[in-house]
């Protein structure tokens, strides 16, 4: 009896032609005596499109090639069923493959999607909205809605997005935090809620981050002066620092004094001044190395 496959494929993201990858994927599983079944996202009613194919197929894996928006597109809409994700990174921000330590080629990008084993990996609830990954309010924020609006694309487009934000960033806020049965409150630049350990980029921002315990950490940077983002930029994360609090956490309110960029995974969500947090526990099922 062959197994289904579900293949999701978000044709346009990371400005990548897919055409290639799909002729891969199916030659992989035809030779691995897989049934593939292929969707290409829209971004008209995915989610529900997705489901329906579950349904249809009952497949015993769903692999994603895509950037950190379309696995939790896929995650979301298959969070009721029991099914293992697996990624082929393939998008602008691929920040949660970094995280899993997925290696750079396709071809073991293939079988580790295909056939490794997995793990239960929480979600994290803000507002309602679901983040498989890291969010932040504050200065990165800002950058994300700079380059969502900006035409530059790739390191460089990202890197003058950086300097612009830094150079505009509004003042610090002042966060009001409730978590652990005690309330704290910090001046800030930027609050980052991490499940996990690293941006995208590689730069690891919550260096005690596991993606299963349950837990999640707010990552408090007091100061964002350039000495100190030079730091976190080359991998070199002073925790030791004044300027940085971390607190770790299953659930947690954050209100600021004035509504402040907030973003989730890589996408803008406007300016908020309360967020309600919370951990969603082995919310999904991710194929690892």
């Amino acid at each position: 009896m062959k197994k289904n496959i579900l293949f999701v494929v978000n044709p346009i993201s990371g400005d990548l032609d897919k055409s290639d990858l799909i002729s891969v994927v199916e030659e992989f599983a035809a030779t691995n005596d897989f049934d593939l079944e292929v969707y290409e996202t829209t971004g008209k009613n995915d989610q529900k499109k997705v489901q329906g194919l579950y349904n249809q197929y009952q497949p015993e894996r769903i692999v994603v090639a895509g950037g950190d928006g379309t696995i939790k597109m896929v995650a979301e809409a298959v969070e009721q069923f029991d099914v293992v994700i697996g990624i082929l990174p393939a998008g602008s921000a691929n920040g949660l493959s970094v995280d899993l330590n997925l290696p750079d080629t396709i071809e073991e990008n293939l079988k580790i999607a295909f056939l490794h084993h997995y793990i239960e990996m929480d979600m994290i609830s803000i507002n309602g909205k679901k983040s498989i990954h890291l969010s932040d309010i504050g200065v990165n924020a800002n950058l994300v809605k700079n380059y969502e609006e900006s035409n530059l694309r790739g390191f460089w487009g990202y890197a003058l997005q950086a300097y612009s934000a830094l150079k505009e960033s509004e003042e610090p806020f002042v966060a009001t935090i409730s978590a652990n049965h005690e309330t704290v409150e910090h001046t800030a630049r930027m609050i980052v809620i991490a499940n996990s350990q690293k941006y995208g980029t590689g730069v690891i921002i919550n260096p005690n981050g596991a993606m299963n315990d349950g837990k999640f950490e707010l990552v408090i940077l007091k100061s964002l002066d350039l000495l100190l983002i030079g730091k976190i930029i080359t991998g070199n994360m002073p925790i030791d620092s004044d300027d940085i609090v971390i607190i770790s956490t299953d659930k947690a309110t954050i209100k600021t004094d004035y509504p402040v960029n907030f973003q989730i995974d890589g996408e803008y969500c406007g300016a908020q001044s309360s967020l309600e947090i919370h951990i969603l526990h082995k919310q999904m099922k991710i194929a690892i190395p």
